[in-house]
């Protein structure tokens, strides 16, 4: 047994639902319960295995050639330089959006996981031993510019929503998937973006700014009155891909007390922005570094992007956790250290943005 075995993890970022969605099968919650494809990341045994006490469980309306899961496993994503998909419709973004709104739901009901709205329920159900989820969108494009569908996303449990995905929608552009590439590729916040801001403020709902292009982080940086969060994100300096976080950004990040999830696609790790499962994990402690030095230590977590994205082989899934705190162990980060990056950062910054 190591130093690390029994410290739970609370992610900042999974795509589960997704592929649950893509299952097309009626039974996502015994498939869920019961075990996924060897090729998925999440399910309730390797979370179980692995520690996993929890996390933003996104909801991502995908690009509409794209409905089918890939046969191995590796998501449907732009590779770098390639156009992104267009815009969707509003009518396939709400059917998709409220689909996978209804498995986290089922999946509450059969006691797979607690859907959280505070912090208080987080730390209720990871002392229960419950799967601390967290309803998160990534791509509003469900949402009308009026902001009805906000407020029944909210009622339903919606806490933590990124406004864009890398495509763009009515409320602002995202980063498209560039290496070597700075993240100010573009326009940023519309009007109908900046009255999204100040309603999830209002709302408490957290924003995530992972998928923002540059001007739209420097829109809600001025608008938010919140934390400035990045559920899944790398460092910039170390792998210059547009998905990467500058040190401009993580100096804003840090002076409104917000936090950075650190990235497990091995793509926003490496220098040379390779997709590439064999990366060693030294490699993602060296971010982890660079985010504790430029950030202090109560605002760096992890934001793995399991479900998402071509992951450390030596990680492999959920039950693979361990391993990575292990390395952060034997590169010297204390206990102390580890809970904080492991699963305390992210129920402070919640219990800040959200309640």
């Amino acid at each position: 047994m190591t130093e690390t075995d029994l410290i739970p993890v609370f992610d900042g970022h999974n795509d589960t639902l997704l592929k649950l969605y893509q299952s097309g099968r009626s039974d996502v919650e015994k498939l869920f319960i019961e075990g996924s494809p060897a090729s998925w990341h999440i399910d309730l045994p390797r979370a179980r295995k692995g520690g996993l006490a929890g996390g933003m469980f996104a909801i991502f309306p995908p690009p509409q050639e794209e409905r089918k899961a890939k046969d191995d496993g590796v998501p449907a994503m732009p590779s770098d330089n390639e156009p992104l998909p267009p815009e969707l419709s509003r009518e396939f973004a709400r059917e998709t959006t409220l689909g996978m709104a209804s498995i986290l739901l089922r999946l509450e009901r059969a006691g797979a996981l607690t859907i959280c709205r505070r912090a208080a329920d987080i730390r209720a159900a990871m002392e229960n031993k419950s799967i601390a989820a967290v309803f998160h969108i990534e791509g509003a494009e469900a949402i009308d510019t009026d902001l009805a569908m906000l407020d029944v996303l909210h009622a339903a449990g919606l806490r933590s929503l990124g406004i864009v995905w890398s495509r763009p929608n009515a409320f602002g552009h995202g980063v498209p998937f560039r290496f070597p590439s700075s993240p100010d590729t573009g326009d940023g916040l519309t009007e109908a973006g900046k009255a999204l801001v100040k309603a999830c403020n209002q709302l408490r709902i957290m924003i995530d700014l992972s998928h923002l292009n540059e001007k739209g982080f420097r829109d809600v940086a001025r608008l938010s009155n919140a934390p400035l969060v990045a559920t899944h994100s790398n460092v910039h300096a170390l792998c210059p891909h547009s998905r990467n976080l500058t040190d401009w950004q993580l100096g804003a990040i840090r002076d409104t007390d917000g936090m950075v999830g650190l990235n497990y696609a091995t793509g926003f790790l490496r220098e040379d922005g390779r997709m590439n499962s064999d990366t060693p994990l030294e490699t993602m402690v060296r971010h982890v570094d660079y985010l504790v030095k430029a950030l202090g230590e109560d605002r760096v977590g992890l934001g793995s992007d399991f479900d998402g994205a071509m992951i450390p082989a030596a990680i492999g899934d959920a039950a693979g956790l361990p391993k990575l705190l292990d390395a952060l162990a034997k590169h010297g980060y204390g206990r102390s250290l580890i809970e904080k990056i492991a699963y305390r950062n992210w129920v402070r910054v919640l219990e800040k943005s959200i309640g």
